[in-house]
Order: C-alpha cells, then sequence, then structure tokens
C-alpha cells in the first residue's frame, strides 16, 4: 500500500535524534545545510546523508541557489503520520474504556 510506505519512510526518518535535530533547526525557517551541519559533531557529508533521508521521507525541500542547498520543513508530511498516531490512541482509548466498565461495574466511564 503506498500510504504505508510513506508511514514507513516518515517514521524512519523521524527514528533518528540527528534528523530530528535538523528538523527542530528548521523550525525557525529555511536553513543552509552548511549552517545546519555546523553544530552538529559529524562530517558535512554525515549530515547530508541524513537530509536525503529526511527528502526521500517528503519531511524537507531543498532548493539549490548557486552554490548553496537551502532546506525548508514541510510540516504537510508529519500529518499521515500525526493520523495514525491520533487513530491508534482513539481505538485503544475506547477498548480501555469498554474494558474498564466490564471490570468495575456502574463505573461512568
Amino acid at each position: 500500500m503506498v500510504e504505508d510506505s510513506v508511514l514507513d519512510r516518515t517514521y524512519a526518518a523521524l527514528a533518528d535524534p540527528t534528523r530530528r535535530a535538523l528538523l527542530v533547526a528548521l523550525r525557525d525557517g529555511q536553513a543552509r545545510i552548511t549552517d545546519l551541519a555546523a553544530p552538529l559533531p559529524m562530517s558535512f557529508a554525515g549530515v547530508s546523508r541524513h537530509v536525503g533521508v529526511l527528502e526521500a521521507a517528503g519531511l524537507v525541500k531543498r532548493e539549490i541557489r548557486g552554490r548553496e542547498h537551502w532546506l525548508t520543513i514541510e510540516p504537510e508530511a508529519l500529518g499521515l503520520a500525526e493520523r495514525w498516531i491520533s487513530e491508534q490512541t482513539s481505538f485503544w482509548a475506547r477498548r480501555a474504556q469498554a474494558l474498564a466498565s466490564r471490570l468495575v461495574p456502574g463505573d461512568p466511564r
């Protein structure tokens, strides 16, 4: 299923703390990859690979201006992952309420 593969890429991208740090750094707006890489304890090539994973997941967009590569976060891409978590939370909350009502008769929950 196409949606599952997008969700897989999104969660795989979010699983790494470096990639999450890059996304947090982009909350203030677009930034050059060079500037994003500077505070990180790894090579520029390593950061570039992380950016590639974020791009493949649709979480960032790259714009090339001359020799500089600028990144912009794509927050809409998080929507699918957020919806999936919300659906799971809602489902399990309903199940927990149903269980509680069976275990404690007369419980108003």
